[in-house]
């Protein structure tokens, strides 16, 4: 018996949902699921031997699938496709055509449409717990959410000391668009409280202009000492202006595809800190203020401001902003992207 591997219940299209455990030679513990790539717990082991675990999630799987969440649905803890963030009008223009996409976020698209990659089940290619490897797949068909092409999606978790890491590799058999990333809530306190009084650094100077919906319209802002320069560590919250949180995407300082440091997080209080290194061009903050009054692991009460988002991917709305980086796909071309989460004791 593969005590690493557990089944947890039977999805409504027949298939088996499963939770695999990592374990690290530290004794940190990462519990994901096929159902969605969801990251169900992150349990970061401290010096005296106790457990911080640091994403919201749901005790049992099957409340990912709960008319109560979906009604209130947040992306917790799931991967992200085929475009993460925002698109203006839930369409795009491709080699002069146009395609309508999906719109679940009034006339524009959220994070991939209506049921994007975080509602899919994912297919198991290879899970190894000696080396503490997951390795899933996806294939989102012609036409899904609008999208052109059969895209094929692989994704490799690893656990190795104190880093989690996640590599997205992506090809497709038609020109389509892609954006992927990962929506993890992070909590450093084991679930409980807000996040106001955490210590934020991110590796930017400038954010990217946003309409009133939060479409991203192609300008970039200077973010010299103003309430989103985090350059130097501050608390999230008594931020002048910024009494909504933050949701906004920080242009990163780095070199293009490089796996550079993006930005952390320290809650004091538990003396727990979070890295976050990415090859990708943009870290989306979001402090959570969106997060609905639902009852989470251990029956701990989520709300506003619960858990925080580092969310690391290509340029939201791009294809529809020509002078913006390009995030087409072509045929015969490789995606890929990595994001690794490192944890600290501060």
């Amino acid at each position: 018996m593969n005590l690493s591997r557990h089944f947890r219940f039977t999805h409504p299209s027949g298939e088996d949902i499963y939770l695999f455990a990592l374990k690290s030679t530290k004794g940190h513990e990462v519990w994901i699921s096929n159902y969605g790539c969801i990251i169900n717990s992150m349990k970061i082991r401290k010096a005296n031997g106790s457990y911080n675990d640091i994403v919201l999630g749901f005790d049992k799987l099957e409340d990912y699938l709960s008319d109560t969440y979906l009604k209130n649905y947040m992306w917790m803890g799931c991967a992200v496709g085929r475009y993460a963030n925002r698109i203006k009008d839930a369409a795009c223009v491709i080699d002069g055509k146009k395609y309508q996409l999906s719109k679940n976020l009034g006339n524009d698209q959220l994070h991939g449409g209506i049921e994007g990659f975080d509602k899919k089940i994912w297919n198991i290619v290879n899970f190894e717990p000696v080396k503490n490897e997951l390795e899933l797949k996806y294939k989102s068909p012609d036409g899904e959410e609008g999208y052109p092409g059969n895209l094929m999606v692989h994704t490799k978790i690893r656990l190795e000391e104190d880093e989690l890491s996640f590599e997205y590799e992506a090809t497709t058999d038609q020109t389509t668009i892609i954006n992927l990333t990962r929506h993890e809530y992070f909590n450093l306190n084991n679930g409980y409280g807000n996040n106001h009084d955490y210590l934020i650094r991110i590796n930017s100077s400038e954010i990217l202009e946003q309409d009133t919906n939060l479409i991203t319209t192609g300008g970039q802002l200077n973010g010299d000492n103003t309430a989103f320069d985090f350059r130097q560590l501050r608390k999230i919250g008594n931020q002048a202006g910024m009494e909504n949180g933050y949701d906004k995407s920080f242009v990163l300082e780095k070199r293009e595809n490089e796996l550079t440091f993006a930005g952390e997080a320290i809650c004091e209080e538990t003396r727990t800190g979070l890295q976050v290194l990415t090859t990708e061009p943009i870290l989306h903050f979001y402090s959570g203020k969106g997060i609905p009054g639902i009852s989470g692991k251990n029956n701990t009460k989520y709300s506003a401001y619960s858990g925080f988002c580092f969310e690391t991917h290509k340029h939201p709305n791009a294809i529809n902003i020509p002078h913006f980086p390009d995030t087409i796909l072509r045929p015969g071309e490789k995606y890929y992207e990595k994001t690794v989460y490192r944890f600290f004791e501060a």
